[in-house]
């Protein structure tokens, strides 16, 4: 087991608190609250690998504590338990980001494995990832046959040549990362490390010692010195994803590291550094910069070279290529299937896609998994029409009139189109929506 694994026990019985803490203490190191607001504001300033929580308690129900926690801390590791367990409020927790769900009454054993397989999965996740990172992977998929993108890849071409920073806008799900490894690897640092660095998934109270590193004793819970992401991606490429999403004071410390070449970890002194920085959002950066949502100082940094990355309605020439090479990636190994027929390509390539490359790897992904055959047909990709698709005049409700569909499927067709259009990033969504976090959870189940 874990045993140096923090856990924060919240319930509003608290004889349950204190049992479960008696019995998680020879294993883990757990402390309790009876107070669901207290709970709640503890788990956001402290750092804890689990979070334990009641779900029926008065002050503040626990799936309403979960997506608060998680808005606050999108990494949070949250388990319910519940004497009112049901497998639609199983489904309804993990979709709205448990990590498990146990019901009341529970035996310890059961708890404890729980409790260890979260841990487990997450050490394995962070070990692929780190994997990845050392072996220079991406999952992105770059084609470029279509006239856009050759667009694209000629000022890549001459951007990878130099050290200027690089700024690459467009669509979630376009591609941007693909072009950032692209540019890394035909320029003269392609032997270097590619560090990938989603900013919207930084902790937030940890964004600064993640990129620039952290020394000893610099807070309670920093208990050994580490190297920031800057560091780590010495004589390579540091890719900054979502960088409109980097909070302010941040944006701040970041344009200082980009002038002075140097970084100063949390509780150190300042260290040189060398990485070349190519730069991604999805969101019209220029109007968060009118917005004084992002720096106009650190955007001029960033925006040496501006490459904006093309829809994939926009390029659909580029479909055929992009499902060869994704179904070839699927069947690595010899297993799936091995190619696709003239009808099932066709209806890919007119498919508007507005959740670009990731969703076409996504149905790619799925029909290799669910199809009977050895080469993909019609029927493995055309239930896609389920998600109500706009049609060919882009018109999202003249498509769902002519086919007569009810409100409740159109409404969640939306939903699902921008939640795709925004990476299934679920708070940007719900503020684009102008609904609540939960309000969007229930609308999708």
């Amino acid at each position: 087991m874990a045993e140096h694994a923090k856990i924060l026990v919240i319930d509003d019985d608290a004889a349950v608190v204190e049992f479960l803490v008696e019995e998680l203490s020879p294993h883990y190191a757990a402390v309790g609250e009876v107070s669901a607001r207290a709970g709640l504001d503890r788990a956001v300033a402290g750092e804890f690998d689990i979070v334990i929580t009641d779900v029926e308690m008065p002050e503040l129900r626990g799936t309403d504590l979960l997506a608060e926690l998680l808005e606050r801390k999108p990494g949070q590791l949250v388990l319910l338990i519940t004497a009112f367990g049901s497998i639609e409020l199983a489904v309804q927790a993990v979709r709205a980001g448990a990590c498990d769900f146990v019901t009341k009454p529970f035996k310890i054993p059961a708890l404890l494995f729980a409790v260890e397989r979260a841990l487990r999965e997450r050490t394995m996740r962070r070990e692929i990832v780190r994997l990845h990172r050392e072996l220079g992977h991406d999952q992105g998929t770059l084609v470029a046959g279509s006239p856009a993108m050759h667009k694209v890849l000629d000022v890549a071409r001459r951007a990878s040549r130099s050290m200027a920073s690089v700024l690459i806008t467009g669509e979630s799900g376009s591609g941007k990362g693909a072009l950032a490894r692209w540019i890394h690897d035909h320029g003269p640092r392609g032997a270097g490390p590619f560090v990938h660095v989603n900013c919207a998934a930084l902790p937030s109270g940890l964004v600064e010692a993640e990129l620039f590193g952290v020394r000893r004793g610099a807070y309670t819970d920093a208990r050994e010195s580490r190297d920031g992401l800057f560091v780590e991606a010495a004589g390579g490429t540091i890719f900054l994803d979502e960088i409109a999403e980097m909070p302010l004071d941040v944006q701040s410390k970041l344009l200082q590291v980009l002038e002075s070449s140097r970084v100063r970890p949390v509780g150190g002194g300042e260290a040189a550094i060398d990485a070349r920085v190519v730069a991604a959002t999805n969101r019209a950066i220029d109007d968060a910069v009118a917005a004084n949502q992002f720096r106009l100082d650190l955007f001029f940094r960033l925006n040496v070279i501006r490459i904006e990355m093309p829809p994939l309605r926009l390029r659909a020439g580029d479909i055929p290529e992009l499902v060869n090479a994704l179904l070839a990636r699927a069947s690595h190994g010899g297993t799936g299937p091995l190619g696709i027929t003239d009808d099932a390509m066709r209806w890919l390539v007119r498919h508007d896609w507005p959740g670009n490359v990731r969703e076409l790897a996504n149905v790619v992904e799925r029909a290799v998994a669910l199809t009977d055959h050895d080469t993909i047909v019609l029927e493995d990709v055309r239930d896609l029409e389920s998600r109500v698709p706009a049609d060919p005049t882009g018109d999202l409700l003249a498509s769902a009139a002519a086919r007569h569909l009810p409100l409740a499927e159109v409404e969640r067709g939306y939903i699902q189109r921008v939640l795709d259009a925004n990476g299934g990033n679920v708070s940007r969504t719900a503020r684009i929506l102008g609904i609540d976090r939960r309000t969007l959870y229930r609308k999708l189940t």
